[in-house]
């Protein structure tokens, strides 16, 4: 489970924003790279990579290779023409000899920058398809300007399927489809379903859960479901041997190269991971998960595989990511704070008695940086993650979470001075508070909500973990949010130590109903719902907590100089709102309430008041401010000496177009149709 920082959070000021081991770092550093459509490309740094022991810099390098390795995969896995779409377009690219100065061909460069920052051509938050901005005479006329040979036989052969899925308004308009009542599969092009409909799939998975299985197995996580030519509906596993073999294959290459370098118990972890990915098997990724979650003390640490579900109508398949990172140190004191206090925050829980943990088991929490990204965690990422997903796992062997301290740095660098705060909120005393604590309250908002609201809680006997179906992603992050909200709020953070006072909670919240509410809605296109599981939850919240304290004003609409603004009044009763939704949605997920569940989402997390949307785009757009950001990878290189490895650099490049340009010439191993 991950959480998304939203630019619309992006407040900061310099003095708020520099962790204690960055502050030295020279203040103009060139924090945004590109800037296109409604995207901004930033760069991260690495700082303690240099002073990190040798083995520990080598492993970074290897676990980073193998992120690189999978990108083809989630290109794929988000639709099944994105790779020849892709290799069309940087083939253009790279060899059109033709004007590079007309306004079609920055079109045309625009649309594959747009292409590569969403892993393929349906937007990477509202899925919705591109519009191309150039025609498909134009496109055409300049792939017959480059030399035949350069595209080869079998792109050239898919020319004219490219050409409809780019230019074709009424096919694969959307990833991802969510609309209550359709079905869900069919009206979704992801890559995870082919001739199969939504209730074949809920079939064939219903089919395979074990009755009473204490240990349940994710079905279906690593695997497409297809229909045959005969009828019969079956998996196509991802592993070496099967679907994604020749990626699979060098992930693999380059995590034996990291298990020779790494120590117990990490070495055998990693070992697990591998028999996973040569075997397919869900039983062996469970074992992995465990040993993963078990290893606390390792400094560098990794995810690589198919884990989140987000990109699944159905929340079955996983999407390939990858992150490599190691401890900030001096940043972790607050997650220990927090992991050590686990069971007092599981036991003070507002949700019913029943469904907290009579004993919360291995809580591990740490702020990281991050050393490289991958998969789906690149170029946008998330700034924590908590992992494993499995109940079963996180009930008896507990959870990792992590922070990620130098992306969340890197993040309001570039927001530094943007003019945000005083355009959408009204009231002096809370851009105040937000200037003097924002960052501290998302740092431990997100600690919250990856360390302990996303371990929180037990499903009652007989729930399996599937019944909430296409909503689950939504409901947890909203389960996991509002226990973050209501815990930042607590007198506890106080006499912990974590928050000087509780206006560090004040400007959390402040934000937080800002943003669900209105400011959020910079990234959506006008006339479209809310489609994002991130998006649902915080809207999902913020209208809920209006709705429900309107009688006490608790939040309010203001009307101010022709320019809405929403407002916190109360700030404690705001608090007890976010107890309250907890306790229910704790309760929907625990007993696998569906028809609660959706009866929450559909009423209060999709539909958007078109007059506000009109306003927030217009005010947002006027700032200039891209709503949307990224990352390119460090690059790290091997330095040897007869034979032997005695160092790895590391640089920043400082290209977009050049990285993703190299990822598709050195990192792309699948072929064009899988």
């Amino acid at each position: 489970m991950k959480n998304y920082l939203t630019a619309c959070c992006l407040t900061l000021t310099a003095t708020t924003m520099i962790s204690c081991h960055q502050e030295n770092e020279a203040a103009d550093a060139p924090w945004i790279l590109d800037r296109f459509d409604d995207v901004k490309v930033l760069r991260y740094e690495v700082p303690g990579f240099a002073e990190l022991p040798l083995e520990e810099k080598e492993l970074i390098y290897y676990l980073s290779e193998a992120a690189k390795c999978g990108r083809d995969i989630l290109f794929d896995q988000n639709f099944k023409y994105n790779l020849p779409i892709r290799r069309t377009l940087e083939t253009i690219y790279r060899h059109y000899p033709g004007d590079r100065e007309t306004a079609e061909w920055k079109a045309l460069e625009k649309y594959l920058k747009k292409v590569w920052f969403a892993n393929g051509i349906h937007h990477h938050y509202s899925n919705d398809k591109f519009v191309p901005e150039f025609s498909r005479d134009y496109f055409l006329s300049v792939c017959e300007a480059v030399p035949v040979e350069r595209f080869g036989e079998e792109l050239n052969a898919l020319r004219a399927v490219v050409c409809e899925a780019i230019f074709n308004p009424e096919l694969y308009r959307t990833r991802l489809n969510q609309t209550e009542g359709e079905d869900l599969i069919a009206t979704s092009c992801n890559n995870y379903y082919e001739g199969v409909t939504q209730a074949e799939a809920e079939e064939f998975y219903r089919a395979q859960v074990v009755a009473d299985d204490p240990e349940p197995v994710a079905y279906g996580l690593n695997s497409k479901l297809v229909k045959d030519a005969d009828g019969q509906v079956r998996e196509r596993v991802w592993r070496v041997g099967g679907m994604y073999s020749p990626a699979i294959e060098r992930i693999v290459f380059w995590l034996e190269k990291a298990r020779d370098v790494a120590r117990e118990p990490q070495k055998a972890t990693i070992g697990a991971l591998i028999d996973y990915y040569r075997t397919g098997d869900l039983r062996e990724f469970d074992r992995y998960n465990v040993m993963w979650v078990r290893d606390t003390l390792s400094n560098v640490d990794f995810v690589n595989g198919f884990i989140e579900d987000y990109g699944d109508p159905l929340g079955r398949k996983a999407s390939w990511e990858s992150l490599v990172n190691f401890m900030d140190r001096a940043a972790c004191r607050r997650t220990e704070i927090i992991s050590e206090n686990a069971q007092w925050f599981e036991d003070h829980s507002p949700a019913d008695s029943a469904y907290r943990k009579e004993k919360v088991r291995g809580v591990s929490a740490k702020v990281i940086t991050c050393a490289m990204l991958g998969g789906d965690c690149y170029p946008a990422t998330p700034i924590g993650i908590n992992l494993p997903n499995a109940d079963w796992i996180r009930k008896v062997h507990g959870s990792k979470s992590v922070t990620i301290d130098n992306i969340t740095y890197a993040y309001a660098r570039a927001a530094e001075g943007d003019g945000f705060l005083d355009e959408f909120m009204l009231r002096e005393e809370d851009r105040d508070r937000i200037v003097r604590y924002g960052k501290l309250a998302d740092d431990l908002h997100t600690d919250l909500h990856e360390c302990l609201g996303h371990g929180s809680g037990q499903l009652a006997p007989g729930v399996k973990g599937g019944e909430l179906k296409n909503y689950t992603s939504t409901l947890e992050e909203t389960r996991a949010d509002l226990f973050g909200l209501y815990y930042l709020g607590d007198p506890k953070m106080v006499e912990l130590e974590l928050i000087p006072s509780l206006d560090v909670a004040r400007a959390g919240y402040a934000k937080y109903i800002m943003n669900g509410m209105m400011t959020q809605l910079s990234r959506i296109e006008p006339g479209k719902n809310v489609e994002e599981a991130h998006m649902r939850n915080r809207k999902l919240i913020a209208e809920w907590c209006y709705e429900q304290g309107r009688a006490d004003n608790v939040i309010e609409w203001v009307e101010r100089d022709g320019k809405t603004y929403v407002v916190v009044n109360d700030f404690d009763k705001l608090r007890e709102l976010f107890g309250r939704m907890l306790r229910e949605v704790q309760r929907i997920k625990s007993e696998g309430d569906f028809e609660a569940g959706r009866a929450l989402v559909e009423k209060y997390a999709v539909k958007v008041d078109p007059k506000l949307h009109e306003e927030v785009l217009a005010r947002y757009g006027a700032l200039g401010i891209a709503p949307y950001a990224g990352f390119v990878n460090p690059r790290y290189e091997l330095v040897e000496r007869d034979g032997r490895v005695v160092d790895v650099k590391i640089s920043y490049p400082d290209d977009y177009v050049a990285q993703m340009l190299e990822y598709g010439s050195d990192y792309s191993f699948l072929p064009n149709l899988n």
